[in-house]
């Protein structure tokens, strides 16, 4: 009997090329890739993962979610420990369970959370460096949270995304936009029901350059109305960035 089951997963991205397969000849080192080759070893079959959403490369995660169809009768707890054990030691398997032949981890997807960290200047980072943006000016924190309260809602961001033409709808909510600050570094909170290609990353940009006064936070009303990507921030590189869970 079919099964389809659900993964939690895990990842630190760093040396990995994001999370979606780029095809057999171009010898790419992706998630996707990884997952689907120790699962095809376990059961005998060619498998297709399918995560909720796809990670650039140097992205990482606390709270992916894939699922994959099979014919095996492995427990999902033998399948959860086999995952681990042949897997690289920067994937993680969360937990692992079966859920109805319906279930669709990206299409069903309501809400995504995703966070990103900078670190503030002048403070001490060895073993978080790798996984936070350095900026050598200081945020003015009131400027972010205005630029960011801005975001909040539905509008189009295709102004800031790296899509170049679509004929998909561009149009996202942003439930909230949440700026924590403590002795080491800033962290950038974005919900929503989904995400455009490097949005976040643009978003986080934009915001940064709001905080550092080198733009007004109320420019961000001018990107939403030329949809250019030209009017908003530099894209933040991708170690300070988390996908960190996904709700259904």
């Amino acid at each position: 009997m079919r099964r389809n089951i659900r993964l939690n997963i895990e990842y630190d991205g760093t040396r990995y090329q994001g999370w979606q397969k780029l095809g057999k000849s171009s010898g790419s080192n992706t998630i996707q890739e990884k997952l689907e080759s120790v699962l095809e070893k376990m059961t005998g079959e060619p498998i297709q993962v399918i995560g909720s959403g796809r990670t650039d490369a140097g992205v990482h995660a606390y709270g992916q979610v894939a699922n994959f169809h099979t014919d095996s009768e492995l427990s999902c707890r033998d399948i959860q420990e086999y995952l681990i054990r042949y897997l690289p030691s920067d994937i993680g398997i969360l937990s692992a369970d079966e859920v109805s032949e319906r279930f669709h981890s990206r299409l069903n997807a309501k809400e995504k959370t995703y966070q990103y960290r900078i670190a503030i200047p002048g403070t001490s980072h060895v073993f978080e460096r790798k996984y936070l943006w350095h900026i050598p000016e200081t945020l003015d924190i009131g400027r972010m949270e205005q630029a960011a309260s801005l975001c909040v809602g539905t509008h189009d961001f295709l102004g800031f995304s790296s899509i170049k033409k679509t004929k998909k709808s561009t149009v996202r909510t942003l439930s909230s936009v949440e700026i924590e600050k403590n002795s080491k570094e800033i962290r950038i909170t974005f919900t929503g029901n989904g995400f455009l290609y490097n949005m976040v990353r643009i978003l986080t940009g934009t915001l940064a350059e709001a905080g550092a006064g080198s733009r007004k936070p109320e420019s961000v009303l001018e990107v939403f109305q030329s949809k250019e990507r030209k009017d908003a921030g530099v894209t933040a590189p991708p170690q300070g960035l988390f996908l960190m869970g996904v709700k259904y």
